[in-house]
């Protein structure tokens, strides 16, 4: 009687267990240009089935970009219904079980496959392919004449007016500004309007009024390992995309305007950056 009960049992537990595993599917992420975020935040896979955002796996990339989990289960029904796949930045440890609001790629389902870009609506909203910039190298806070290759500032002097056209950003995500002096990055200041001021002037001058517009003079205040005031001469000029809350001190990944500024560089002087968006942006896909 005991080994018949045992056997019953067995199969049972076998239907049970087959039935699960007929619940379940799996799927493959494919992605490239992701990059490292650091101990305290993570990427996490959603679908979106029927408007409603299913956590479709957690994972973390390493500083030579391979991800840690490209195969993920999830229940077959939200895969087969899905319409779409999101990837977003988390937090971790993350006490909020819902989707963050820095989507970074995102992407629509045709067929049994997606194609993941930052440019989609339900990511951070546009490609970056068309967008142009220029600067130049002044120091209007401490006074003409006067240090003038140790500020860069986001503006046309004809106008003076903006000198970015970048489009508006969906939420979760910011412009900042960078010079990058002897290898090492320092901001100008995180901004959502090229039209307005940045967050931010912890290193420009007290003798003079800072233009309306991104930028930054370095004068005072300078951090471990950098000397001010410099000279820009022979540096980098970047705008990157960051994500808000941001994952790092240094430029995200997505830099989409890029100028080597020259060696006998003039101040004043518009030089123009590059678009660099296509190097720089991530990309992904999906197949179920």
């Amino acid at each position: 009687m005991n080994s018949v009960k045992i056997i019953f049992s067995l199969a049972f537990l076998s239907i049970i267990l087959a039935s699960c595993s007929k619940e379940q599917a799996t799927f493959e992420t494919n992605f490239s240009g992701l990059e490292d975020l650091g101990p305290n935040f993570k990427y996490e896979g959603w679908l979106i089935v029927n408007g409603n955002a299913k956590s479709a796996g957690i994972f973390t990339v390493d500083a030579s970009g391979v991800v840690s989990e490209s195969s993920f289960e999830i229940k077959e029904s939200d895969l087969n219904n899905a319409d779409r796949y999101v990837l977003t930045i988390e937090p971790f440890p993350d006490s909020d079980a819902g989707a963050s609001s820095v989507h970074i790629l995102a992407g629509d389902f045709s067929g049994n496959t997606a194609n993941l870009s930052v440019g989609h609506g339900s990511a951070i909203g546009t490609d970056f392919n068309t967008v142009t910039g220029s600067y130049i190298l002044a120091t209007p806070t401490d006074g003409p004449a006067t240090n003038e290759n140790s500020g860069v500032w986001f503006l046309d002097p004809s106008g003076p007016s903006a000198s970015l056209d970048l489009p508006t950003l969906n939420g979760g995500w910011q412009y900042e500004g960078w010079a990058v002096i002897n290898g090492q990055a320092i901001s100008t200041g995180t901004f959502l309007d090229p039209n307005g001021i940045d967050r931010g002037n912890p290193f420009s001058g007290t003798t003079g009024s800072a233009p309306p517009f991104p930028g930054e003079d370095f004068l005072l205040n300078a951090p471990s390992g950098f000397s001010f005031p410099t000279d820009l001469s022979d540096g980098t000029i970047v705008i990157s995309v960051e994500p808000l809350p941001d994952n790092s001190a240094a430029p995200f990944t997505l830099k989409p305007l890029v100028g080597a500024v020259p060696t006998a560089a003039v101040s004043g002087t518009s030089y123009t950056l590059t678009n660099n968006a296509s190097a720089t942006s991530p990309t992904g896909s999906i197949s179920r």
